[in-house]
This record gives C-alpha cells, structure tokens and sequence, in this order.
C-alpha cells in the first residue's frame, strides 16, 4: 500500500534523495523546498505522487498550513521528515547573537513547528512516523560548530521525550544520525562566523584536516535514502539510526568514555545525596 510522505528542504541533499527514492517505491510525497523549480525535474517523471510546496521552515503558519495542504491532497499522512536545515561554522565566541539564532530557528524549531502540525494527523489516524535527519553532531561535539551541535541536542531530546509522549497512539520517532555524506551540508547552505585571531590555532587545524581529508569517504545521499526508506518500511523501527561509514565506533567512543566517567564519579554522586 502507498504511503504518504511530508519532507522538509527537499530541494536538494538528503532530502532530494530521500523524495526519489519514496517516489521511486511508489509511495506518494508532500515535499517542501526554499525554491519553486527545486524539483521540477522529479515533478515531471513522477507526476501527481508529488506535490512540491515553497515553504520557510522557521514560518510556523505557513508550516501548519503546508501539513494540512498534503493531509488534504493524499488524505492521511504516514511519515514526516525533518530534514531541513543548515551548518553554522565558528568557534563559540565568534558566532553572532542573530546566527545562533537563526541556527535554532531552522534546525530546532523548524523541526519542531512542523511535528507539532503532523501530530495531530497521526494521532487521529492512529499511527505515524516522525523522522528527525540529525548528525554524528547530536552525539559528539567539534570545535568550530558548538551552536550546530547546539541544535542537534535539542533535537534529539525533544523526540526522545517526545517517542514516549506519544507512543500510545500508535506514532513512533526515529532519530537518524549521518555521518559525512557528499550533501551541500558544508558548501553554499553553510554559513561562517567572522573569525577571531585567538582561535587562529584550532581554524588552521580545521583547514588542514579538511585539505587532507579522503573525498572518497563521504557517504552517498542516495544510499542513505535507500536505507532509509528499508529501515521505514521495517516492521520494526528504532529509535535511532547511526549512518555512515566509521561514525558507529565514533559514536560507541564517545559513550564509552562517558560511562567511565559516570562510573568514575560514582561515589562522589552518592556522596551529594547527603
């Protein structure tokens, strides 16, 4: 049976990728975009299974009323993808007021304005799936992207605590955390803050990381798009996805050192109870 799809930034990265590949199965999609000729090529080989609407995600009416334009035209919706968003590249001293929130305005409450409008649908229908296109960024953290990091982690404690608010009406979330795919991610979506000379040490480290890094490591959109859309049709969903090649052992690293940290400071914790 089709499925209905509402995606968000499906103009181009994962979100393009992840708009073929459900129309590709069959399934029908609501798919928004910051430009209106963004998917004209993908309109014109699909048809009708695409409805392609301009949407600003940090618009919270425009963004219920994009829902409910894709509720009305496929008549239910099964799953939303929060996939919208951008990188913001400074270290935290360097970063604007406006950029940092700009930053959470597109990546958190995007997010969050667009599954506050999908619930109420799900709810009636009694099921659903909420996707949120994290990061390896919601679970370690870099320097030069303290306030990306910033959103990831809202992000994903939101729908953790969301995935227990709403599993007794059948809706269930999914957190998928990317590592480095070949997305536009790092290039004309990106925005960087005026450097400071203090941190000139941590920016040339950056810049030679980059230069040396292995173009042939970045993951592929479409592959990603195409797990995706098997983890989807899964019958059962995690609550997490890690994707990407290498960020598994980066990911068990990072909790790894975290538990020793815990276990560490086990006995002063207890201590601070009394």
């Amino acid at each position: 049976m089709a499925k209905t799809w509402f995606i968000t930034g499906a103009g181009r990265g994962f979100g393009r990728s992840i708009t073929i590949e459900a129309l590709k199965r069959g399934d029908n999609v609501s798919a928004t975009v910051r430009t209106a000729d963004a998917l004209d090529d993908v309109s014109a080989a699909f048809g009708d299974a695409l409805q392609v609407q301009v949407l600003d995600v940090t618009d919270r009416d425009a963004g219920f009323a994009a829902v409910a334009a894709a509720k009305e035209r496929f008549g239910s919706l099964d799953i939303a993808v929060n996939n919208a968003g951008y990188g913001l590249n400074g270290m935290l001293e360097e970063v604007s007021e406006q950029q940092a929130r700009t930053q959470m305005e597109v990546n958190f409450f995007g997010a969050l304005h667009i599954t506050q409008a999908v619930l109420p649908v799900m709810r009636e229908q009694g099921s659903g799936l909420i996707v949120q296109i994290s990061s390896i960024g919601g679970v370690v953290a870099f320097p030069g992207l303290s306030i990306y990091h910033a959103s990831k982690w809202a992000l994903e404690g939101m729908t953790e605590a969301l995935a227990n608010e709403v599993a007794g009406y059948g809706i269930k979330t999914l957190i998928v955390e990317p590592g480095g795919y070949g997305t536009d991610w790092g290039g004309s979506s990106a925005v960087t803050a005026d450097q400071h000379p203090a941190y000139a040490p941590l920016h040339e480290a950056r810049a030679e990381a980059a230069k040396n890094y292995d173009p042939s490591l970045m993951g592929d959109p479409d592959a990603l798009a195409r797990e995706l859309i098997e983890l989807v049709a899964s019958e059962s969903v995690p609550p997490r996805a890690l994707l990407g090649g290498m960020i598994t052992d980066i990911a068990i690293g990072a909790y790894r050192e975290r538990i020793e940290t815990w276990e560490a400071g086990r006995a002063r914790a207890e201590a601070a109870q009394k």
